[in-house]
């Protein structure tokens, strides 16, 4: 069974929460320029990105190639370019840092701690994510509160900081998710067939089994208060945007 089958099934207020993303959408561009849109290709990713180009918005995507990433990721990047109205942006690590630490290092260092996990998770997506921004005034994710404890409190719009980060699926539920996934007949990541609902790189990422937390296959083998690489950590705590 695929994960249209097993999880699109929306909430009661799901026409909703559809028009609030789609006005919110269209307020961010209208009022913030330029901005842009992070997208790791996953579900929520791909939802607001069919919506940006169903809306005509003038929102480039840009997409971080770790150079860890799954095949199956590789080949939605290259289905999204091609059909993608949007500009699709792709920001690779600098090729002598990964060397570099990689030499260092090993090529998997981040199974023997946090700290190296996060060494790994700063050169290959916090960088670029750095380069990613500059100059943006605002940016968009598919976070959803959902998702963890950690993202429990996101809000639709988040003005705390310099540049604003826009997460228009905050309140939608992974059914919301997939409901739109199926009714607009959206491209999708192949894994979440697989029992992945979050994917990130191919050694930091596996499926789940029943009954585990949503962010289980992320960096199984550390604490679960540790579980974020960095991409929407506050800037006090070191973070990149």
């Amino acid at each position: 069974m695929g994960a249209i089958e097993l999880h699109a099934r929306p909430s009661r207020d799901y026409t909703a929460k559809l028009e609030q993303t789609q006005a919110l959408l269209m307020r961010a561009a209208a009022s913030f320029s330029p901005l842009t849109q992070a997208s790791s290709l996953g579900a929520e990713d791909v939802v607001i990105t069919h919506l940006i180009n169903q809306l005509e918005l003038d929102i480039p995507v840009f997409v971080l190639d770790t150079g860890m990433l799954h095949a199956q990721t590789l080949e939605l990047l290259d289905r999204l370019k091609a059909s993608s109205r949007a500009p699709v942006r792709v920001y690779r690590p600098v090729q002598e840092s990964v060397v570099q630490f990689v030499r260092r290092e090993g090529a998997e260092p981040m199974y023997r701690s946090i700290e190296l996990r996060k060494a790994c998770c700063h050169i290959r997506k916090v960088e670029p994510l750095q380069r990613a921004l500059e100059g943006q005034r605002a940016w968009i994710t598919g976070l959803r509160r959902e998702q963890s404890t950690a993202r429990a409190d996101v809000p639709l719009q988040d003005s705390s900081e310099a540049r604003a980060k826009f997460n228009p699926l905050a309140e939608w539920t992974w059914g919301d998710v997939w409901h739109y996934i199926a009714t607009n007949e959206v491209d999708y990541h192949p894994l979440h067939d697989e029992f992945y609902p979050s994917i990130g790189c191919a050694p930091c990422t596996r499926a789940i089994s029943l009954g585990e937390d949503f962010r289980a296959g992320r960096w199984w083998w550390e604490d679960e208060a540790a579980k974020e690489c960095g991409l929407h950590v506050k800037n006090k705590e070191g973070a990149a945007a």
